[in-house]
């Protein structure tokens, strides 16, 4: 199995990330065809069955969509829908407890915003 998909959770919920990853990167954009369940579990060395659960959450997302004969394909809104799944995720996650932190420091938002302006700029993500 990939080390993509060991991460401590379910497989199926790692590989519908994994999906999603995919799609919101482009490889797989709107409208566009996505491995089936048998190219899903051939290539992770995974349970068929596994492969199509991932499918099937993504499905009930309304990221993908079922064509009969012709396999699981990109909705029109698929990008965005996961855009705002995962600026939700974002926030809650990572954004939210930043601001708590935050504050127990004295950090205030504009020493947060100079913070990340630096860190934006500094040697492991300077820009051409």
């Amino acid at each position: 199995m990939s080390s993509v998909l060991d991460d401590g959770r379910p497989i199926f919920l790692s590989l519908a990330d994994q999906i999603a990853d995919d799609i919101l990167s482009g490889v797989y954009p709107s409208g566009s065809h996505v491995p089936s369940t048998n190219e899903l579990s051939a290539f992770y060395k995974i349970n068929p069955a596994t492969a199509g659960k991932a499918l099937n959450r993504l499905v009930d997302q309304q990221v993908l969509e079922k064509r009969r004969g012709l396999g699981m394909f990109v909705t029109e809104d698929g990008v965005e829908l996961l855009r705002e799944q995962r600026r939700a995720r974002f926030t809650e996650s990572y954004l939210a407890p930043l601001l708590d932190e935050a504050e127990r420091v004295g950090l205030s938002t504009d020493d947060l915003i100079t913070l990340i302006h630096r860190q934006r700029s500094g040697p492991t993500h300077s820009r051409p």
